[in-house]
């Protein structure tokens, strides 16, 4: 089994890092193998909202860049992490950018991530962890994803690269994620083709605008 995680930081080894990285290690403890995608600091713009991922239903998004990709490992992968830190009790921007368009990408064309787990994991000098937490959490939620839990919110504190280590509640936190997502994962992968799956239903939409 694989997971792939989203460093949505623009610094590489920073605190966002090291909040996936103990998830990582957990993972890796059970043989579950995790790659981890450096997103914070690339060019990436926001979905032009032109819905051409939806009349090409090629797995792709039309810009062309790293994302698309990023949407194939996705695809292939057992298990995502979400990681950002938080700007202005939010997303760091060029993570938004790229998550708004791989998951749009990703639920149109045949539900792609549909009931592969999913964690967010976020990292923070003071406050806004938990409003960040939850949006990263919107993404997992609509796409019928599986959600791991930890003991608390998944928030990690520290200002400068590697103080999260020190962090004693918050490397517990992630520590018991990483867990538990093995678990889930594990779950999962011994139940298919004994379990059945309940059966997709189409989106429905309801404009209430008359």
């Amino acid at each position: 089994m694989k997971v792939v995680a989203f460093n949505g930081s623009p610094k590489e080894k920073g605190n966002t890092f090291h909040g996936i990285k103990m998830v990582a290690e957990e993972l890796e403890k059970e043989g579950i193998e995790v790659e981890i995608i450096h997103v914070g600091n690339k060019v990436i713009r926001g979905c032009l909202a032109c819905n051409g991922c939806v009349r090409n239903q090629d797995e792709k998004c039309v810009i062309k860049d790293e994302v698309n990709e990023w949407i194939q490992k996705m695809k292939e992968a057992d298990g995502i992490i979400l990681g950002s830190p938080v700007h202005y009790s939010a997303i760091g921007g060029t993570m938004k950018s790229f998550l708004d368009r791989a998951f749009y990408v990703t639920s149109v064309n045949k539900s792609m991530l549909r009931h592969k787990v999913g964690a967010a994991v976020v990292a923070v000098r003071r406050s806004g962890g938990v409003p960040t937490f939850e949006q990263l959490n919107n993404y997992i939620n609509y796409s019928e994803m599986l959600m791991p839990t930890s003991n608390y919110w998944n928030v990690i504190h520290g200002t400068a690269p590697g103080e999260a280590k020190e962090d004693e509640e918050g490397t517990q936190i992630m520590r018991v994620l990483g867990k538990n997502m093995a678990w889930l994962m594990k779950l999962v992968e011994s139940g298919k083709g004994k379990i059945e799956e309940p059966e997709k239903e189409g989106k429905v939409f309801t404009n209430f605008i008359r």
